[in-house]
């Protein structure tokens, strides 16, 4: 049973475009929706989410592959920096042995081993040297 559902869904999926950073961003916004049409006098909010979910699952199963890349080529030039600005600080967060610091020149953010005292940093990028403390 569990390998002809899978065979099913596979057929199902072929030549369809599937899911990308856009669709996940749907997916998160029909969430929040929900849980905001929840509120008193908002359950006008459940209509928008049905709307967000039937555009998500209409772009899942496109076949028209090239214009939904372009949708989302346009979602991440957006909102790419802002979901790069957020990985960099869950990895921060997450990283107890290294600090992070953004050189000055280009930006690049820069990992250093902790405990080393003052050290001069190197940029790979550009080439930039400044000192900090690790």
């Amino acid at each position: 049973p569990y390998f002809m559902l899978m065979n099913f869904l596979r057929k199902l999926m072929y030549g369809r475009y599937g899911s990308d950073h856009l669709s996940f961003f749907l997916l998160f916004l029909y969430v929040v929706l929900i849980f905001t049409s929840a509120l008193p006098h908002m359950a006008w909010v459940s209509w928008l989410a049905l709307a967000v979910l039937l555009w998500n699952l209409f772009r899942m199963f496109s076949r028209r592959i090239d214009r939904r890349r372009a949708e989302n080529a346009r979602f991440l030039a957006l909102f790419g920096p802002f979901i790069r600005w957020f990985k960099m600080r869950r990895t921060i967060h997450r990283d107890k042995d290294h600090r992070y610091f953004k050189c000055p020149n280009c930006g690049q953010y820069l990992r250093v081993p902790r405990g080393k005292g003052k050290i001069t940093v190197n940029c790979r990028n550009c080439g930039a040297s400044f000192e900090e403390r690790s």
